[in-house]
């Protein structure tokens, strides 16, 4: 599979490294070092598929005219923009038999992996809780981006992490997601967010930051027999993942733990999976997308006006 590159900058050269033999060309219209300034310069028998790392702004009409080509098309997370939007995308992308397909890298975790797969199996039982908190210590570095200190600042970045995730562990979720607080301590848009659902099975608690100057995730899911748990990332190591089983009435349970010492193998599966989804001729579906969207949306909004205060 030919592959481009469209946004050269830090997903776009991490995109092209993992893309390997396939890359064929770059294009950004600032860096100098691509190859083309406009995708429309690029031939089009010179490539199959690009990866889209572009500002958020600029990705629907990217891909509007990617997919009317007949290219598969990997995009950076998220994908926004109004259902109908999404939905005509979707649509186009299958009458042309290309993929569509959003990167939330953070599905090829392997503690992630191993997570949707425990619960999967039913050991745990009946999920009651999941909280995740995601911090980054990249406040300085989004505040003087020209186009990333915007908006509901960390919401969309790192929140569209957790909500998907949230949908590869537990699937369809039905409940409702509030922002508890959203503050701005360093940044002009929200830099440290929190967020409650409630009404779906488990409930949820999310927190996000940019002011975690050590980068760090952790996770707890509390069930009706046991716990489970994921301490970092692979990328942030050692990252450990902890399966502990309930001791009726009480006690101190036994635990299985797992523990990863190696460089982040996310973006290489993820590439690997793409390409192979590609080959087979997957169908595009944006179902994830459009419900990240429509609470991205909500959220957002609640977020900014949190902030304000």
């Amino acid at each position: 599979m030919r592959t481009i590159v469209v946004g050269l900058g830090t997903q776009g050269y991490k995109r092209r490294r993992f893309a390997g033999a396939d890359f064929v060309a770059e294009v950004d219209p600032a860096n100098s070092e691509a190859r083309y300034r406009d995708v429309r310069e690029v031939p089009l028998a010179d490539y199959d598929a690009a990866l889209v790392c572009v500002p958020d702004a600029t990705k629907l009409a990217l891909i509007e005219y990617l997919v009317g080509q007949r290219k598969h098309v990997l995009v950076e997370k998220p994908l926004v923009g109004e259902d109908a939007e999404l939905e005509r995308l979707q649509g186009l992308a299958r009458s042309r038999a290309v993929l569509l397909y959003t990167a939330y890298n953070h599905r090829f975790e392997p503690h992630f992996v191993r997570m949707r797969d425990l619960i999967a199996s039913g050991a745990l039982g009946a999920i009651y809780h999941c909280r995740m908190f995601y911090g980054n210590g990249t406040a300085r570095l989004v505040r003087e981006s020209v186009w990333r200190d915007e908006g509901a600042g960390v919401l969309p970045d790192l929140g569209s992490h957790l909500i998907d995730t949230a949908r590869f562990w537990f699937g369809d979720w039905d409940g409702t997601y509030r922002v508890v607080s959203a503050s701005r301590f360093e940044n002009r848009a929200p830099d440290h967010v929190m967020l409650s659902a409630r009404g779906g099975v488990p409930a949820l608690d999310f927190e996000m930051t940019l002011l975690s100057w050590r980068n760090h995730f952790t996770c707890d899911v509390l069930a009706e027999k046991g716990t489970a748990h994921i301490q970092s990332l692979c990328k942030w190591g050692p990252s450990i993942f902890i399966h502990r089983q309930r001791v009726l009435p009480s006690g101190r349970p036994p635990e299985q733990a797992v523990t990863l010492v190696q460089d982040d193998p996310t973006w290489a599966l993820e590439y690997a999976w793409f390409k192979a989804a590609c080959a087979e001729g997957r169908q595009t579906s944006l179902a994830d997308d459009l419900h990240i969207n429509r609470w991205l949306r909500e959220l957002s909004a609640q977020a900014i006006a949190e902030g304000a205060k």
